[in-house]
């Protein structure tokens, strides 16, 4: 009699724990963003990205004349090596080592600002959408925002989907009022 009671309050208590569980989730009300479209297609994100794309156009110029002294270097080496002193065989083998490690150091504190400098414009919007996304979840009521960039969504309804009307509003701020 005993053990009956118990599994009968068990199964009661569980029930009931399921009941909560099922409402809980059937109150939960969620919101999904897409950062890497708000990104790619608001005002200061179409900036950033061109700004991004200017620096990397720059320093691939850059690139471009040293590699064509070391291939002016090379090509004198290759062809008046042999017709050359010593002195200058040395000269030139050390000139163009020179230049084959000022390109190789170029390309990497390259490669080091635009991470830098990509990482500070992204941090920036990222700063400024921020209560953007926190007030338009308020206003919707929503218990949960995710972002489809970072959360591993697999489906969603599209009707949950806030990304448009984030852009929306973070342009607003951007643009000067008429």
């Amino acid at each position: 009699m005993h053990k009956r009671l118990t599994t009968v309050f068990l199964l009661v208590m569980m029930t009931g724990t399921f009941s909560l569980f099922a409402q809980a989730q059937q109150t939960l009300k969620v919101g999904i963003i897409n950062s890497q479209e708000i990104l790619e297609k608001s005002i200061e994100g179409k900036k950033a990205i061109s700004q991004l794309e200017e620096k990397n156009r720059k320093t691939q110029q850059d690139l471009s004349k040293l590699d064509e002294q070391i291939r002016q270097l090379e090509t004198r080496l290759n062809t008046q090596g042999l017709t050359m002193t010593q002195e200058a065989l040395i000269s030139l083998s050390a000139d163009l080592d020179r230049k084959r490690t000022e390109r190789q150091r170029m390309a990497e504190d390259a490669t080091k600002e635009m991470q830098e400098l990509q990482q500070r414009l992204y941090l920036k919007i990222q700063s400024e959408v921020m209560p953007i996304i926190n007030k338009l979840g308020q206003e919707k009521g929503l218990d949960l925002i995710l972002d489809l960039r970072a959360s591993g969504v697999l489906y969603f309804n599209p009707a949950i989907d806030l990304t448009q009307e984030v852009i929306k509003r973070y342009d607003a701020t951007k643009t000067p009022a008429k």
